[in-house]
């Protein structure tokens, strides 16, 4: 018989809980997990992409559904495919991302002048929503048309775990962990694909947890090696071939965590209104500035972003201290505070439950006003992200053609 650890109020001392007792306890607890992963990604055990009608179509890429036949007729775009009645066309992720690639020319990437992107997705407190946040930005910039990689560096492998991927079913290969050992200098070896066309994926594991060890082993055998700038360094091919690179990190001040934060040119932080996280926030920047501040001494590293933005997640209206909190966050953050609250709502919770997110939400649940109102607050925030990230690149584009003609005089 298992043995419980909770102990019980009526009975004597209780027989210790000992390893073999817990070693028991996560053979059961796994077990379960297993039946539960099979239950939501039956048949198959692996996520399928959602596909979309000309209704979506047509709001995806801006163009009149009276004027998507048109469009069809001309050829140079998936037609899509009839249902067996003849009645809607439909289309597969990968065919309505190439109508998005075609209809937003004017928001995508400069390629030949500006590098992709690379968004951190931090908070040292768990439990902020940081995860779904990773991937609901991903997802949304791919539905916008731009080319994005995922990594995850959290050792728990949720990112990994919500792009339908066991994590035991993960290679050290595929991870983080052979760039942080020395055994790599780029990241390129660890990039696969996802089930979701426009989205690739550096996995995470438990073992990715050894580099709290490995970073710190390095830099006590050789004092010139720079802990922080690993996963920057290697990055340096990826950012040419990525629009947008976005990166999960663990819930604690960690070294993958400040491998991510000193990588991005972008952080978003993730924070609900209730005072505990409140407080949790101001301490995130403490524990920041307690790691960047020695190295810019020390080293004369300056660390600047293109923008940093503060998401208010988890929102629940009826919480009494919730207004108040929000004010707090406002007068703190002042402009770094997106103008969009992502709800705490049944449906969010029921897409993390079946390893998604709003939008791989079933059609059973899409008609929902409850749905319609989280997917409709996470849309919102990709689209002030996007307007973000383009306005950047229209700089740095501006100001790349600026040295290039500087240079031929």
């Amino acid at each position: 018989m298992a043995t419980s650890l909770v102990p019980s109020m009526n009975s004597a001392a209780k027989k210790p809980i000992s390893l073999d007792d817990i070693i028991e306890m996560e053979a059961r607890v796994s077990a379960a997990l297993g039946r539960v992963r099979e239950g939501m990604l039956a048949p198959t055990e692996t996520k399928t992409a959602p596909s979309y009608n000309s209704n979506e179509l047509a709001l995806l890429t801006g163009i009149e559904k009276s004027k998507l036949q048109y469009r069809i007729k001309k050829g140079d775009l998936p037609p899509g495919n009839l249902t067996a009645t003849g009645a809607k066309r439909v289309w597969t992720l990968e065919e309505a991302r190439k109508w998005v690639i075609a209809s937003r020319k004017k928001m995508l990437r400069p390629a030949d002048l500006v590098a992709g992107t690379v968004i951190c997705v931090a908070n040292f407190k768990g439990g902020v929503a940081k995860t779904t946040t990773t991937a609901t930005l991903a997802q949304g910039l791919s539905l916008r048309g731009h080319k994005v990689l995922v990594i995850d560096t959290d050792p728990q492998g949720s990112l990994t775990e919500l792009f339908g991927i066991k994590p035991s079913s993960v290679d050290v290969s595929e991870t983080v962990l052979p760039l942080y050992q020395g055994e790599e200098e780029t990241l390129d070896y660890a990039v696969r694909p996802t089930y979701w066309d426009g989205i690739d994926i550096v996995k995470s594991f438990p073992m990715v947890f050894d580099a709290e060890f490995s970073l710190p082993g390095q830099q006590m055998q050789n004092p010139k090696f720079e802990f922080w700038s690993v996963l920057d360094g290697g990055l340096d091919n990826l950012r040419n071939q990525y629009d947008v690179i976005v990166i999960d990190t663990p819930p604690s001040l960690s070294y993958s965590a400040i491998n991510a934060l000193m990588a991005a040119n972008v952080l978003v932080v993730p924070i609900p209104p209730s005072l505990l996280d409140f407080a949790s926030s101001a301490q995130f920047w403490r524990l920041y500035l307690d790691f960047a501040e020695p190295i810019r001494k020390a080293r004369g590293v300056e660390k600047s972003y293109d923008f940093i933005n503060v998401l208010m997640t988890r929102v629940d209206n009826q919480e009494s201290m919730s207004a108040e909190v929000r004010r707090w966050i406002m007068n703190g953050y002042g402009d770094g505070v997106l103008p969009i609250e992502i709800p705490k709502t049944s449906i969010a919770s029921t897409a993390s439950s079946q390893f998604g997110t709003v939008y791989d939400v079933s059609e059973s649940l899409s008609g929902s006003k409850t749905w319609k109102r989280a997917y409709d607050a996470y849309e919102r925030f990709v689209e002030l992200m996007e307007e973000q990230i383009v306005s950047t690149w229209a700089h740095k584009a501006e100001a790349a053609k600026a040295l290039a003609k500087g240079s031929k005089k």
